[in-house]
């Protein structure tokens, strides 16, 4: 029985991959659309920031799917992807997402815990580069905000790095966002030791509270020269929240485009057949402004280009520096830099050694 087992297993190994790779597509039926609607709508009702929001777009979706509408997505795939656009087009929150995930587990699963560990620390705890221009600038460019408990460390490895820059860039056009804590943990290095700053309000509907983003009197590491920080109009989210943290704390110079205009952190829900749906579940505001970046995205000071963003904060700095150099060889030395720089030109690596030239 066992050695029948195994050679139709043998046999039939490939077979059984397609298989499973169809099952894994997740083919629905009308009833299986039905009960995936009637969940989200749930969800929805019960979670969503905007309760008159979520009541009228549960309505739309259920009377699109009644009358038909959802029949031509025949597998969960297809489905998530409908949903999607008509979850931001009928609420106009860009937050709204849904995919096909038949790995997604609950927040707070040991194994889903795990999972963001992993991939915190294969992206390198979210610093794609980090690097000290001409000039002696500091560069760092932040993708995201992982889970402060493994991040934390890293944002203070990479400032202590960063101490003896006389300028400090940070490059947010590529940030999608992340944990809110990590945000505050991050900002805590821009303010000296004592100074603590309120710098975000999160409250969520689910669970009636809300929460006080402060500056973290435990983060020792402190920078105090000037900070420039890039954003896009992909800048997203956690990227969003720390770019107006800067701004709004008087604390950063903005160079690029506006971002997104995201700000309602968002819970992720099973709504069946391996169908995940991301709900806004609250609402950020700000203690200064009291309101946000949602719809509106965090416009810069200085607006340019994404793709100019990083030329632009540079020589902006070098412009201040060669007006506060102390001699005339460190002035000379910062007017070249500065020329290079506003001709996008760059100096050549030597690999010689001296006198060989």
């Amino acid at each position: 029985m066992s050695g029948k087992v195994q050679l139709v297993t043998g046999v039939a190994f490939g077979t059984l991959l397609s298989l499973s790779a169809f099952a894994a597509e997740g083919t629905l039926s009308a009833s299986d659309r039905a009960a995936v609607v009637r969940t989200l709508v749930t969800e929805m009702n019960a979670n969503y920031i905007e309760p008159a929001v979520a009541k009228r777009v549960g309505s739309a979706i259920t009377r699109k799917n009644a009358e038909g509408g959802y029949a031509p997505a025949a597998s969960a795939q297809a489905f998530s992807a409908v949903l999607a656009k008509d979850l931001r087009d009928l609420s106009g929150d860009l937050h709204f997402n849904a995919r096909f995930d038949q790995r997604f587990r609950e927040r707070g699963s040991a194994a889903g815990a795990d999972d963001e560990g992993v991939q915190a620390i294969r992206s390198g705890y979210g610093i794609e580069k980090i690097e000290r221009l001409p000039g002696n600038v500091g560069y760092l460019e932040l993708r995201n905000f992982g889970p402060t408990e493994l991040v934390g460390p890293a944002y203070t490895a990479a400032m202590s790095l960063m101490a003896g820059t006389d300028a400090l860039i940070l490059d947010l056009r590529r940030n999608d966002g992340g944990q809110p804590a990590s945000v505050a943990y991050l900002m805590s290095h821009f303010f000296p030791l004592g100074d603590r700053r309120h710098l975000n309000d999160i409250y969520n509907r689910p669970s009636n509270k809300t929460w006080e983003s402060w500056t973290l009197a435990s983060v020792t590491e402190r920078y105090r020269k000037p900070v420039y920080v890039l954003t896009s109009a992909r800048t997203g989210s956690g990227g969003e929240e720390c770019a107006y943290d800067f701004q709004t704390q008087k604390r950063a110079t903005l160079v690029g485009e506006t971002t997104a205009g995201l700000a309602n952190p968002v819970d992720r829900f099973d709504v069946g057949h391996g169908i995940v749906v991301a709900i806004p579940v609250a609402r950020s505001t700000n203690p200064v402004t009291k309101t946000s970046w949602e719809h509106v995205g965090v416009k810069p000071d200085i607006a340019v280009p994404a793709a100019q963003a990083l030329q632009k904060a540079h020589a902006a700095i070098l412009r201040n520096l060669v007006a506060s150099a102390r001699g005339d060889s460190e002035r000379t030395k910062l007017q070249r830099l500065l020329a290079m720089v506003e001709k996008g030109e760059s100096e050549k690596p030597i690999y010689t050694l001296r006198g060989e030239r």
